[in-house]
C-alpha cells in the first residue's frame, strides 16, 4: 500500500497536469507536501484531505 505519492503520481491519479498542481500550490490550494531527501511527496492523508476540500469548494462549502 502506497503511503505517499510523488507529485507526478498525485497528478496522474487525480487527472490534473503538473502545471495545474503548481498553479494550485501558488494559490495555496494544493495538498500539503513533505520533503524526503530531495523529493517532495504527498501523503495519502494529505491527498484525501485535499480531495475533501475540493469537493467542499465545488459544492459551495456545504
Amino acid at each position: 500500500m502506497t503511503q505517499a505519492l510523488s507529485i507526478a503520481e498525485f497528478c496522474k491519479q487525480h487527472s490534473i497536469s503538473r502545471n495545474l498542481f503548481y498553479a494550485l500550490k501558488k494559490q495555496g490550494l494544493a495538498p500539503k507536501t513533505i520533503h524526503v531527501g530531495k523529493r517532495r511527496l504527498i501523503s495519502t492523508e494529505a491527498a484525501a484531505e485535499w480531495r475533501k476540500q475540493m469537493e467542499n469548494q465545488s459544492n459551495g462549502g456545504a
